[in-house]
């Protein structure tokens, strides 16, 4: 069988197994969703199996040319990786699932309150431009809005040395063109006044700060805002995030994005125990 053109049964049946390899049901979600031209040759690859060696990448923390020979040529992955980045498939694959995921639990497809954080992270001597956090993390930082439900609606990288507001900006202006329904984002005390004026600008949403209980010392769930705490711990789970290894911050923003991906991949359709 097949789905839009592309079989369900693959060269991992022919290989062995890795805990991430996408199985069929999981795979049958986003096939449709890899662009093929309408007329000449047959792609060479199997575009699942180059989708199994990225998540494999994303999981296990590996370098691109220490991908086991069992997948695609690592040189042939990295092309697509690529190309699907720049050509808006990944980001088409990443909301079409975020949307599936809120439906499926019983939610409007688009999300009317989220919640801004960031979150820095120390590069490695390849990394293209980075900065210091508060002269302790020198890096990037990832700001993210999430929905309540935790899930990504819009993440960007920066030098660690941006400000949490900047980035706040930068997030929700991608918002913006992707036809945000917004009405009210949640911060922390962190981010100053002028993020709401800002966030009413550029989205028509309110902004809510939500504070530390007074006294309060050490770690403290505070009410709305743990959900985003919880998606940089689901991050936490792939190792090529543990750190941020890429050259260029857009290549960071993909690996977020595949990482969500697959996650999402799993609430859908658990994997067989």
């Amino acid at each position: 069988g097949s789905i839009g053109g592309f079989p369900l049964q693959h060269a991992a049946i022919m290989r062995r197994g890795y805990p991430s390899d996408l199985t069929d049901d999981q795979w049958a979600q986003i096939a449709p969703l890899f662009a093929r031209k309408p007329t000449g040759r047959p792609p060479e690859l199997d575009r699942r199996e180059v989708v199994n060696a990225i998540l494999y990448l994303v999981r296990t923390g590996c370098q691109w040319r220490y991908l086991p020979g069992d997948f695609p040529n690592y040189s042939s992955v990295h092309t697509c990786y690529r190309r699907w980045r720049l050509d808006g498939t990944l980001d088409r694959i990443h909301d079409r699932l975020r949307r599936k995921v809120r439906l499926t639990a019983d939610r409007e497809a688009e999300p009317s309150i989220a919640v801004v954080d960031s979150q820095s992270v120390k590069t490695t001597e390849k990394g293209g431009f980075a900065g210091l956090s508060g002269e302790t993390v020198k890096g990037r930082k990832r700001h993210l809005v999430v929905d309540t439900m935790g899930l990504i609606l819009s993440c960007y990288i920066s030098a660690a040395s941006m400000r949490d507001e900047w980035g706040a900006v930068w997030a929700l202006d991608a918002l913006n063109w992707r036809g945000s329904r917004l009405r009210l984002l949640r911060a922390d005390a962190g981010y100053p006044g002028a993020l709401a004026s800002w966030a009413w600008r550029i989205l028509g949403c309110l902004v809510e700060i939500v504070h530390r209980p007074e006294g309060q010392k050490g770690f403290v769930v505070l009410k709305g805002r743990w959900v985003i705490e919880r998606t940089f711990g689901w991050l936490g789970r792939s190792r090529r995030l543990s750190k941020d290894y890429e050259e260029t911050p857009e290549s960071s923003r993909a690996m977020v994005l595949w990482s969500m991906t697959h996650l999402m991949l799993k609430r859908l359709h658990p994997p067989p125990v």
